[in-house]
Parts: structure tokens; sequence; C-alpha cells
């Protein structure tokens, strides 16, 4: 913000100007602008203090409110309403109305829609990848790139919405015909993670929102900001009341989320976090048969072969498992090394570690954040004394820094097999490295897991290229890179890593397929 005291002076103006808005309404205008000059955005009226149902900001019936906070300052940023079940039921109903006549839109109106969007938020960068850093504490850069890659969503599914094609299948019977059309499934139910807090949601709402569905968020109560800024962006885009509706949520998270999956006028539910939480919401869905697509918890291994390119292995490790601090459910959390290039992989990784630069995304040369909350560091510690005291060392790192969310990036060697983090996803800043000796011994030690969402190895031998690339139980494979992400691509996973696909064709997703049979159709005169 180059000109602070003339930015407020001016917001504080276009605030008296409204004399027709109620006592609160110019109280949350007043504060949207103190918290916009606090937060450096240049735009106040993306920082929403309210949910989103029907087109209306409200607040919480009861008052209850969330309290949002920077995991790098431990400052609270503002708060959102703490919605309840009420609140929820409202949402699902104005998206239920909304849904016929969204539906009967042509696929060519919102595809426009979408493209809007997509250059509001491209014309947003700066204040929504800042909004991402202050709420999330990514360094700046990741959450400008989480913008980026956010809109692209849009822009893809816009292009996928005049796609959704039918087909003619040819009859036995005579004079038949038999044709396939495509429509949207109805109300979609829209439950996403923290760790990108837009980048999920607009994978997933993208998608329904090409297909002519309608939908109600629950953003994490953690990063709630971006969502109600990309529903204030929808409305400027032209989306219409109720097609968009977000429920911030904390205390009634249970019954909040049953509702979105039980209530009989949702027709699918789709679900981003972790393995235990997407069983019971799966749980809770099958109650009505909906529709459901799940992306869960991962344990992605990352191989590195001896004939690999060390170079390119160790920096593809470091974007892989240290994008987000470790806070990403592709990341790489198990890493075997071959033994005769071990010792030079994890001496040159661990250098490269030892250089990152921790702080306050928003500082700069900051090149890593602070993890969400302090019982993420926890979990992180946990998995570090207990590999220590199975025999590994630490390289670099190990320690968080107290009274913070901070933990020194850490590399740890002679990790055993046996260790709780090669049985459990850290999500955190720990790189633990595993010795193996041959393809079959390392391909048997990556498939020993119950999830299965990305895979990563290094090698330039094209037979061995193709074989673990079809061998890995894992439903994305980077081969020679640490770099999968792309709103273009089937990103899902197997096993208990989840259902269905999201991104690529991930329309299909959100869309019923029906036959219809002609019959009759004989020549006559």
């Amino acid at each position: 913000m180059r000109f602070p005291s003339l930015f407020r002076l001016s917001s504080s103006l276009s605030v008296a100007r409204q004399p027709h808005l109620s006592r609160h309404a110019l109280n949350l205008l007043r504060m949207a602008s103190t918290q916009a000059s606090a937060f450096g955005l240049k735009d106040p009226s993306l920082i929403k203090f309210q949910g989103f149902i029907d087109g209306k900001w409200v607040d919480a019936k009861n008052g209850e409110k969330i309290s949002v906070t920077n995991p790098a300052t431990l400052e609270e940023l503002g708060t959102v309403p703490d919605m309840g079940l009420s609140e929820t039921k409202e949402a699902i109903d104005a998206a239920s109305r909304a849904f016929p006549a969204w539906s009967r839109t042509t696929a060519k109106h919102r595809h426009d829609i979408l493209l809007k969007f997509y250059s509001l938020m491209k014309e947003h960068h700066d204040d929504l990848g800042r909004l991402i850093t202050l709420e999330n504490g990514k360094p700046l850069a990741e959450g400008k790139g989480e913008n980026t890659y956010s809109a692209s969503f849009l822009e893809w599914f816009a292009e996928e919405a005049v796609r959704t094609y039918g087909e003619h299948i040819p009859s036995p019977i005579s004079n038949s015909r038999n044709v396939v059309i495509k429509q949207p499934i109805g109300v979609v139910s829209i439950l996403t993670p923290w760790n990108f807090p837009s980048a999920m949601i607009t994978r997933k709402m993208g998608a329904a929102l090409a297909a002519g569905c309608t939908t109600v968020i629950k953003p994490p109560p953690e990063t709630p900001f971006s969502a109600l800024a990309l529903a204030e962006l929808a409305t400027r885009a032209g989306v219409p009341d109720g097609v968009i509706n977000v429920v911030p949520t904390l205390k009634n998270v249970v019954e909040v989320g049953k509702e979105m999956c039980e209530n009989k006028m949702v027709k699918k539910v789709t679900f981003t976090g972790s393995t235990p939480v997407a069983k019971l919401l799966y749980g809770m869905a099958a109650s009505t048969l909906k529709k459901v697509s799940i992306e869960a918890g991962g344990n992605a291994p990352f191989i590195v072969f001896d004939d690999a390119n060390v170079d390119e292995a160790v920096e593809a490790a470091v974007i892989c498992k240290f994008r987000g601090s470790g806070q990403t459910c592709i990341c790489a959390n198990r890493i075997y090394v071959q033994s005769s290039i071990y010792a030079d992989f994890a001496s040159r990784l661990a250098e490269k570690v030892a250089a990152f630069k921790i702080g306050n995304g928003l500082e700069e040369g900051i090149t890593h954040g602070p993890l969400i909350h302090s019982r993420a560091a926890e979990k992180v510690a946990r998995h570090i004394d207990d590999a220590v005291a199975k025999g590994a060392q630490i390289l670099v790192g190990g320690k968080a820094i107290p009274n913070t969310s901070f933990f020194l990036p850490t590399v740890l060697s002679d990790v055993p097999i046996d260790a709780q983090i090669n049985k459990e996803e850290t999500f955190g800043p720990l790189a633990s490295l595993c010795k193996f000796e041959t393809e079959e011994e390392v391909v048997k030690l990556a498939n020993d897991s119950d999830v299965g969402l990305a895979g990563y190895f290094f090698s330039r031998d094209v037979g061995r290229v193709w074989r673990v690339a079809e061998r890995l139980e894992v439903g994305m494979v980077g081969a020679n890179t640490g770099a999968i992400s792309q709103a273009v691509i089937p990103f899902g996973g197997v096993k208990e890593s989840g259902i269905g696909r999201e991104g690529g064709h991930g329309i299909e997703e959100y869309m019923n397929t029906k036959l219809i049979v002609f019959g009759g159709l004989g020549m006559h005169g």
C-alpha cells in the first residue's frame, strides 16, 4: 500500500456517503476498510466478515464468531460467523431454488460468466495472493502462485462447459434411436481444507458451475477469507443469487457436515481432507446414495534410482517435499534413495534445506512460512522423535521454534522402515530418507500403504520408467519430475486416498448420464 493514509481517508468517505445502510452494515464496511488497510489490500470490499447465503452477506443467528489468526504472527485477522444447522439448511434451500434456472442456462452463458470470474481473479491477483498468505502463512510468492492455479480451474472449466457432449448409440432395434445426454446433477456440497484455501474451492466449484449445478461451500475455519472473497468476485462476474453459498463453521462442524451430506436436496458431495474424515462423510452421504468425489490423505513415495540425475532429483525433492512447508496432500513423504548414491543425495538435500529462510511470508526473501497451527508442529516433532529413537539421524533442522507455529525444515537420514513417518502422512517440513538396494524392493516398500494419491521417481532407464510408473499403486505419478499439479489433469488417488477425479474431465463428476430411446422412427408416406 503506497498511500495508506489517503486510502483510509477515501475508504471512510465512501462509507460516510452511504446513509441508506444500517448501522450494522456501516460498521462492517468500516471494519473491512480498516482491515484492508492493515492487510495491505487495494480493494477493501474483498474482505468479508459474514457468510454468504442466497446472494446476501449474513451473520450467524446465534451471534457466534470464529476468530481467524495469521499463523506467522498469531495475531487476529478478523472474525467470521460460526454458522450452524439452521444457516446450512437455508443455504441448501437457496441452492435448490436457484438450481432450475441456473441449470437451464446455456453452456455458452456459463462459459462467459466463468471467464469473467477468471478475469476478476487475475485482476485482483495481488490482493488474493496476499490474502492467502495472511490466513494460511505460505510465502507471498506461493500465495500468488496459488491464486494463478486457482483461477486456472475457472478458465479450464469455462471451456469444458461447452464440451459436455452426449452421443448417439446405434440401436439393434428397427426404427429406434439411442441418444445419451449429460445433465447437471443438482445441488453440490463442497467441503475443503486450509492448505489451499482458494484452489481447492475453484477446482470443485468451477466444475460444478460449468456443469450447471449450484453449490454450498463449507470453507475451513482457519482460512475462510479466501472463500468469501471468491463469493464476492463471483457476484461481480454475474453468478446469480443462490448459485454459490458459503457457510463458515467451527463449533458446529459435525452437524453442518452431516446436513451437507444427508440433506435430500443435495445430490453430490465433494470433499478434500483427511482419510478418517472422508470415511465419516462417505458414510453419511451413503444414507441417500449421493454421488461422491473424495480426495483424501496421501503418503507419497519419492524414489531416486542410482541412474538418476542427482541434481535434478534434489531440486525436485525440495519442491515436492517442502512446498507449503510440507503441507500438501501430494508432498513426498517417504524418500527412498538407492544405496550407491544415498550419501551424495542426502548431503546435497541437507545443504539446500539449510539455506531455507523461514519467517512471515510477507517479508522479503522468506522461502518458507509457519505451519497452520501448533498442533501441526507437534505432529512433526512426534515423527522426528519416533524416527530418532529408532536410529535415524538429524542432518538439518529438527526443532520447533518455541511459542510459534514455525518448525525448522528438517532432513532425517537412516530412517528405519518401521518409523511412524513411513506409515503416516506428516504434513510438515520433514524429509525422511531411507536406503534401498533393488527396484523390486523399493516398489514393494512404496506400495506398502493403505493410501495411494501420488508417487514420484527418478531414473534415466526408459524401461524402468515404464515399469515403475505402471507398478506404483497411486493415482498420479511424477516420472523425473516433482511437480504434477495442473488444471488439465485428472487429479485423484486409489485405495484410501479417494474416489473420483477432479480437474481434467472432472466436470463428468457433476453430471448425470441420461439415455433417451426414440421409437416409432419408421419411414412413412
